[in-house]
């Protein structure tokens, strides 16, 4: 079965530090553009960075000894394009909110997982399951 997919738009406040981020270092093909948004090709989502400068402040929620900020959006990838994704997010400095790491090791749900900020501070999540079936076990 196919899955659909979606629709995600969240505020920027540069859109050349955007494109050099999604574009360049996550490799999102650009889409149709302006000077107030970009819409991204999200491995077949799509994606949209409106400029919006005024920020909101960002929640945390304390999970695994960690603060996971709130609201946070990202991608399920397989385990070897997670661990490309994490190195290069590495040799270009990015800075981790929690750096790579193995959640529920040997039990249900296991997972890579690795949290960090775009340039304009939106969360972002990327994680990975060895095993597909697991991403909603219990």
């Amino acid at each position: 079965m196919e899955l659909p997919r979606f629709h995600l738009a969240v505020p920027v406040d540069d859109l050349d530090a955007t494109r050099h981020f999604y574009g360049e270092l996550i490799g999102c093909a650009q889409g149709r553009s302006s000077d107030r948004w970009i819409d991204w090709n999200l491995h077949g989502h799509q994606f949209v960075t409106h400029l919006a400068p005024a920020r909101t402040e960002q929640v945390h929620n304390p999970v695994d000894g960690h603060d996971v900020p709130v609201p946070h959006f990202g991608l399920i990838l397989t385990i070897p394009e997670f661990h490309k994704l994490a190195d290069r997010f590495r040799e270009a400095g990015t800075a981790f909110v929690i750096e790579p790491y193995l959640r529920f090791e040997g039990l249900p749900g296991e997972q890579w997982t690795m949290f960090l900020l775009d340039p304009a501070g939106n969360a972002l999540e990327f994680k990975a399951f060895a095993d597909d079936s697991q991403v909603f076990a219990v």
